[in-house]
């Protein structure tokens, strides 16, 4: 049962902050003119990974899983992850440039 309930906490985890996070850059994007339909998966995934990084290093502490396989990230993985994240958050604007 808490294998269960912490997968619906993933889901909603992922779910919730990816929207919720997904809406300022597109609203950023949007402002300065940049087609978001179109490079939207490329923020979205960025958004992702930061959410996978966030949830393997804090919050998988703190949810209903006890089991095994509870461990952080290896910093290089995670600032590896991070920086690929930030490079695709801010890839629309060049993505744009170049194809447009």
């Amino acid at each position: 049962m808490r294998v269960l309930l912490e997968l619906i906490r993933i889901i909603f985890i992922f779910a919730f902050l990816g929207v919720l996070l997904g809406i300022i850059p597109h609203s950023i994007y949007l402002l300065i003119g940049i087609n978001t339909e179109k490079y939207a998966w490329s923020y979205m995934l960025g958004i992702f990974i930061l959410i996978f990084v966030l949830y393997r290093n804090k919050l998988q502490f703190s949810g209903w899983y006890k089991g095994k396989g509870r461990e952080k990230l290896p910093k290089a993985l995670s600032k590896t992850l991070t920086i690929s994240a930030i490079i695709l958050l801010l890839s629309p604007p060049m993505l744009h440039l170049f194809f447009n």
